[in-house]
């Protein structure tokens, strides 16, 4: 068996506990392995092996060694790079001027953010590099980014923010030997250049008064003085939060949750007829007119349907603001599908893991799902120049004001 086979053989019978071990274990092989790429590669430019007679009047030969120190996943590495008599040898595995290669934990952080399950990421790195790492190894390994997520979610914001959608997506997490659901409830902002993003992710069982007032705090310690527009699913105690921290707000409920809260008990025979008349509601040119149609709907189906009725008589005042608005401005308020995109997106990075041991566990997938989607995010919503104008004629006096300018 060659020498680099039975070290490795020898490391695979090893179970490595910590990142320390595995890279002492491994530096040895690292270095050698490089090593005998570069003779390879000597071996190429001259065209013949080393000691072979063919290099005998050949016009170039081996000419000793450099000592080139490179630092790796595994720590420094002194490697001996071969020399030529000409100085014509340029290697290619370890590039003149290279001095490190990539991190082994940098690569762990980066495929737990590219939505590989612990065990996935065990098996890759037992696969391609020997490696036995436990999961709890890598999950130590990852808990390194947790202070960058605590900064992250403290880093200031914005003054003005002139939509801004609110949303939970649920998770199943370990509690105390039991699985429960958890939510994960996103804050999507879109600001003054029309550039969308997360503003930051609480975790809570659920949505009590006291959790949405620290959210909306949160954002307003952060830097946040305005919003102008509030989008998001009629989410409990969430309204009396926004209305108390930012109390100039204008608040959208979501028309398609209504949709389906409004046909939830409708039946087989009904849903088209209901689903139809009520269209004609949220479809409305204005404000008058929807409110004609609200009344035509009453007539019609509120003997059989008084719960839909109470439904959207209870919650008119913030599922009718977008009527005051033109066109463009409608489509990106009158439903929470931003951040909802954003949640699909999510689920699609974190499908592989079902249930997360912690809540910190939970943290840095989500965390680094939202790094990876939030790459694309380079444009401007589509027609923000007209909306922007808008929102100047709308909300001059709060655009204008001075105290947050």
């Amino acid at each position: 068996m060659h020498e680099q086979e039975r070290e490795l053989a020898g490391l695979l019978a090893r179970n490595c506990k910590d990142m320390n071990e595995v890279q002492e274990l491994i530096k040895s092989l690292f270095k050698g392995t490089l090593e005998e790429m570069l003779e390879c590669e000597m071996d190429e430019h001259l065209g013949y092996e080393k000691s072979s007679k063919l290099g005998n009047n050949s016009g170039n030969s081996r000419n000793g060694y450099n000592v080139k120190t490179i630092e790796s996943e595994f720590g420094e590495s002194a490697l001996k790079v071969p020399r030529d008599r000409n100085g014509e040898f340029e290697p290619k595995v370890i590039e003149k001027y290279q001095k490190k290669t990539e991190n082994l934990e940098e690569r762990i952080i980066a495929m737990y953010a590219k939505g590989m399950s612990t065990r996935d990421i065990e098996d890759h790195l037992r696969d391609i590099y020997g490696v036995e790492a436990s999961a709890s190894l890598i999950s130590r390994i990852t808990d390194k980014i947790l202070p960058e997520v605590v900064e992250w979610q403290s880093r200031p914001l914005e003054k003005i923010y002139p939509i801004v959608f609110f949303d939970g997506i649920v998770f199943k997490v370990k509690k105390d030997s039991k699985i429960i659901n958890k939510c994960v409830y996103s804050v999507l902002g879109v600001d003054m250049d029309g550039r969308k993003d997360i503003l930051g992710l609480w975790i809570s069982e659920n949505e009590s008064a006291s959790f949405w007032a620290t959210v909306c705090n949160e954002l307003k310690n952060r830097g946040v003085m305005d919003i102008l527009i509030a989008c998001h699913d009629n989410l409990k105690e969430l309204s009396t939060a926004i209305n108390t921290v930012f109390p100039k707000t204008e608040q959208q409920l979501c028309i398609i949750h209504q949709l389906r809260n409004s046909t939830k008990y409708v039946s087989y025979k009904d849903i088209k007829a209901v689903t139809a008349d009520l269209k004609t509601v949220y479809t409305a040119t204005s404000t008058d007119e929807a409110e004609y149609k609200l009344e035509e709907f009453r007539e019609k189906w509120d003997s059989k349907y008084p719960q839909i009725i109470k439904s959207w008589d209870d919650n008119w005042a913030e599922l009718s603001t977008f009527f005051k608005y033109p066109a463009e401005l409608r489509k990106i308020i009158y439903t929470t599908n931003a951040v909802e995109g954003f949640h699909r997106m999510l689920r699609k990075f974190t499908k592989n893991k079902v249930i997360y041991p912690t809540d910190d566990s939970l943290k840095k997938s989500v965390y680094l799902s939202v790094k990876e989607i939030t790459k694309k995010w380079t444009q401007p919503i589509h027609n923000w120049g007209q909306i922007a104008g808008q929102f100047l004629i709308f909300f001059d006096d709060r655009l204008s004001d001075k105290s947050v300018s």
